[in-house]
C-alpha cells in the first residue's frame, strides 16, 4: 500500500482516526459522522440513494464504498482529490453534507477533555489542528483492508468455486461477459473515468466538472467490484438497486447517451448474453464479496470514551 511519507500508520494514529471517523462532533451540530454516509455492516457504503446532511439537504451522488481505500489514487466520483488526507477534508465543510467550519471543529476537538491526550499520542502534540485531524482519519481508512472474499480464497488454494462459479468466472474475463477491461485486477477497479452510459442526459457532469474538458463530460471513476453484494444503490446516480439489473443495462446495450466510452457496446449490439449466462456471471461476482470485511470489529464505531 502507497503510504505518504508524511503520514506513517501507526496503532495511535489509527485509534485517533477511528474514534473521529464515528464522532458526530465533526458536523456543524454535532449530529453527523463519516460514519453517517459510509456505514460499517455495508462496506462502509449507503443504502438510501442519496445521503442527507445535516440541514436535511439531499447530495447528488450516491456515497461511494470504502473498500481498499488506501491502494486507490482518486477519491470521489469525479477524482477530484488524490489522496485520503484530502478526501477526509471535504464532507466537513460541505455545506450541504456536514456543513461545519474547520475552524469551530477544531476548537471543539481541543476542549474535548480526551482528544488532545489522543493526538499527543498519535502526533507527539496535543495541539489540534485540521491537517492532523485528516491524517488520523486517513490512517484509520487505510486500515479498511478487505481481501478474504470466496474469489480471495479461491486465488488462494483455499477453498474451491462451485461449476457455475467458474463458469461465470470465465464469462467475466472473457469478451462476452466482458466485465474484466475495468474489473478485472486484483482491486476490482482500473482506477479510470469512463462513461458507461448510466445517466443518459450527462445531467451530471462527472469528471469534466474537475478538468475543465469537454470530452470528460459525463465520466466516473469505475467503483470496485469488491464487496459488490452489499453495496446496492449502484452507479453515481443510484439507478440500479440491484446487481441484475446493472448486468442487464449492458447486455442490452446503452442508447443515445453523448459521450459513451467506447468500451461500452451500444444499443443494437450490447452483450447479447442469454439469461443463463448471466445467472452464471452474476454467481460469480458475487464471490467477489468478503463478509468478513463486515463482521471485522476493528472497522467498527469504538463504543464509549473510557471513564476517569
Amino acid at each position: 500500500m502507497p503510504v505518504p511519507a508524511g503520514n506513517p500508520t501507526t496503532v495511535q494514529g489509527v485509534a485517533l482516526g477511528r474514534r473521529l471517523y464515528y464522532d458526530p462532533i465533526l458536523s456543524g451540530d454535532s449530529t453527523q459522522s463519516c460514519a453517517g454516509c459510509h456505514r460499517y455492516g455495508r462496506a462502509f457504503s449507503d443504502a438510501d440513494a442519496f445521503s442527507f446532511g445535516i440541514d436535511g439537504m439531499a447530495g447528488t451522488r450516491n456515497a461511494p464504498a470504502l473498500v481498499n481505500p488506501g491502494w486507490l489514487p482518486f477519491a470521489f466520483w469525479d477524482g477530484r482529490v488524490t489522496s485520503l488526507e484530502d478526501q477526509a477534508r471535504v464532507p466537513v465543510a460541505d455545506p450541504i453534507e456536514m456543513h461545519a467550519d474547520w475552524g469551530d471543529v477544531v476548537a471543539r476537538l481541543q476542549r474535548h477533555p480526551s482528544y488532545p491526550d489522543m493526538f499527543g499520542r498519535a502526533f507527539g502534540t496535543s495541539t489540534v489542528t485540521q491537517d492532523l485531524v485528516v491524517r488520523a482519519i486517513a490512517q484509520f481508512e487505510r486500515t479498511m483492508v478487505s481481501s478474504s472474499s470466496r474469489f480471495d480464497r479461491y486465488n488462494r488454494n483455499e477453498i474451491d468455486l462451485t461449476p457455475m462459479e467458474k463458469a461465470g468466472q470465465a464469462l467475466f474475463f472473457s469478451e462476452v461477459g466482458d466485465c474484466f477491461h475495468c474489473h478485472g485486477n486484483v482491486l476490482g477497479t482500473d482506477n479510470r473515468f469512463h462513461n458507461v452510459g448510466a445517466d443518459p442526459a450527462n445531467a451530471d457532469p462527472g469528471r469534466a466538472a474537475v478538468t475543465g474538458q469537454p470530452q470528460d463530460a459525463g465520466l466516473f471513476k469505475t467503483p470496485t467490484l469488491r464487496n459488490v453484494a452489499f453495496t446496492a444503490p449502484y452507479f453515481h446516480n443510484a439507478r440500479y438497486n440491484t446487481l441484475r439489473e446493472v448486468i442487464e443495462h449492458y447486455n442490452n446495450g446503452v442508447s443515445g447517451v453523448p459521450n459513451l466510452d467506447p468500451l461500452i457496446r451500444p444499443a443494437g449490439v450490447g452483450l447479447g448474453m442469454r439469461s443463463g449466462q448471466i445467472d452464471t456471471l452474476l454467481a460469480f461476482v458475487l464471490t467477489l464479496s468478503d463478509s468478513s470485511f463486515l463482521a471485522d470489529t476493528s472497522l467498527g464505531p469504538p463504543g464509549p470514551w473510557p471513564g476517569p
